[in-house]
C-alpha cells in the first residue's frame, strides 16, 4: 500500500467528527495493516504525522484505533497480508545505538552529579571556618575602603 496521498490522525479525527467519512478499508500488506479512508470524492491512506503510511502490526490494535475514533464499520482486504515484515522496508538506524549510549551516559552522569550535590548539601561541616571567612571579608572591606579614599 503505497500512496502519495495521505491523511494524518488530526485531520481524520476532524473528518470523522464532521461525519464526512463515507467508508474505510483495512488493507493487509507484508508486516501489518494499513487503512484507506474515503470522504467526499477523495480517498487517502492514514499516515504518521510527518512521514510514510502508517502500518499497524496487530489487527487488534488497528481495530481499537478505528473504534476509538468512531469508525465502527470498515472493509478488510487481506489478500496481500503476511505477518513477516519485508527487510527492505525496515529502516536501519546505525546511529540509534550511539544515541542511546550517549543518553545512558548522560543519565548516569546526571545521577552521579545529583548525588554529589545532595551529599554536599547534607554535610553539616562548614567548608571554611567562620574565623577564616571573617578575616577574608575584613581584608576585602579594608581594600575597598582604601580604594575609595584615593
Amino acid at each position: 500500500m503505497s500512496t502519495s496521498e495521505t491523511i494524518d490522525h488530526h485531520t481524520l479525527t476532524r473528518l470523522v467528527e464532521a461525519g464526512a467519512v463515507r467508508s474505510a478499508t483495512v488493507i493487509g500488506q507484508p508486516g501489518g495493516w494499513g487503512v484507506v479512508v474515503q470522504y467526499g470524492m477523495t480517498e487517502r491512506a492514514i499516515a504518521v504525522k510527518r512521514g510514510p503510511v502508517r502500518v499497524w502490526r496487530r489487527f487488534e490494535t488497528l481495530a481499537s484505533y478505528l473504534k476509538d475514533m468512531g469508525l465502527n464499520r470498515y472493509q478488510v482486504d487481506a489478500a496481500n497480508y503476511s505477518p513477516e515484515s519485508p527487510k527492505a522496508s525496515t529502516p536501519k538506524r546505525p546511529d540509534a545505538a550511539e544515541r542511546m549510549r550517549r543518553a545512558h551516559e548522560a543519565a548516569a552522569y546526571d545521577e552521579w552529579l545529583r548525588g554529589k550535590v545532595e551529599a554536599s548539601r547534607n554535610d553539616p561541616r562548614p567548608s571554611i571556618s567562620n574565623d577564616d571567612m571573617k578575616a577574608e571579608f575584613a581584608k576585602r572591606r579594608a581594600a575597598l575602603r582604601a580604594k575609595a579614599m584615593q
